[in-house]
């Protein structure tokens, strides 16, 4: 079971933990990621999300069923907002069950990790001093 979502509305925890939790899953892992107020030391405003959508899906479904396969998961949600975001809003979130906790906990990080490598998804930081993109341009 796999859910794949980029939206420009609130991300909800509830429906990604309604969506992998199953009986006969003992471990659920979540990974939550907010928009923080610092960075590197300095005071950031809000931050934009831009996303290549069809390719951003693709890679996003990808890694889903590579977790689901390498480390046995029941299912994986995977929801991230696109758009501008201000301080303390929800831009991503892992959900992950399997039968027992450790191979939850390798597959939420693994899935999180291949997002931030591979996924079309680029991030602007707003600062008072100006803006710019983190890492690759879009």
């Amino acid at each position: 079971m796999i859910d794949i979502a980029l939206r420009a509305t609130p991300l909800d925890l509830t429906e990604c933990s309604q969506f992998v939790s199953h009986p006969s899953c003992g471990g659920l892992c979540f990974f939550v990621g907010t928009i923080r107020d610092l960075n590197l030391g300095q005071t950031v405003t809000h931050l934009e999300f831009d996303t290549y959508d069809v390719m951003a899906l693709k890679e996003m479904h990808k890694i889903a069923e590579t977790a689901r396969e390498q480390f046995g998961l029941h299912a994986v949600a995977l929801h991230h907002r696109k758009g501008e975001l201000t301080i303390g809003e929800v831009a991503v979130i892992v959900a992950v069950s399997s039968v027992h906790r450790a191979p939850a906990f390798a597959g939420c990080e693994f899935v999180i990790d291949e997002l931030k490598k591979t996924v079309p998804i680029w991030k602007k930081e707003f600062r008072a001093d100006g803006s710019h993109w983190l890492a690759a341009r879009p």
